[in-house]
């Protein structure tokens, strides 16, 4: 009889790392190519994408500072929800609110296991261009906080993580 194999930390992170690449070209795949404020307001009531409610508000009293974008729960169980805050002057730009959002999704899909890496991978992924791409709109869009790029990476300007900074 066969011994079974040992799955290590690292064999786990790998699944989720390809999960969350192979969830966000499904994603493109229904909602793409223009994923735009319309389409995202059906993604979130997407179960096969958004494990959980999530609704979004334009609120910074849930915010660090230099922080664009975090989601909340709602209660103690992840099944009641999260409210996705999202820095109030991204209300002017509504079609780049989605390049905020799928970077935060992986923290309500995935909790703590996800990755700054993750979130980068799912979004650029969900928006079909390539990571480098994403990663430099995710900084592009922090920097309109007027933080400096370090002390945006440590309070999760770049969506958390991005510019350098962890989820």
């Amino acid at each position: 009889m066969p011994m079974a194999t040992q799955l290590t930390a690292e064999d786990a992170r790998q699944s989720l790392t390809a999960h969350v690449a192979t969830k966000g070209a499904e994603l493109f795949a229904k909602y793409g190519p223009r994923l735009g404020w319309k389409e995202l307001q059906l993604l979130l009531n997407d179960r096969a994408f958004v494990r959980y409610p999530c609704e979004i508000v334009f609120d910074a009293s849930q915010l660090n500072p230099g922080e664009f974008a975090h989601p909340v729960a709602k209660g103690k169980t992840p099944e009641e929800g999260f409210v996705m805050h999202i820095h109030p002057m991204y209300m002017l730009d509504l079609g780049r609110v989605p390049y905020l959002v799928l970077y935060q999704l992986v923290a309500v899909n995935y909790g703590p296991f996800a990755s700054a890496d993750d979130a980068e991978i799912f979004g650029a992924a969900a928006l079909g261009i390539p990571r480098e791409v994403y990663y430099d709109t995710l900084c592009e869009l922090a920097d309109q906080l007027g933080v400096g790029e370090l002390e945006s990476a440590r309070a999760g300007g770049c969506g958390g993580g991005g510019c350098g900074g962890g989820l």
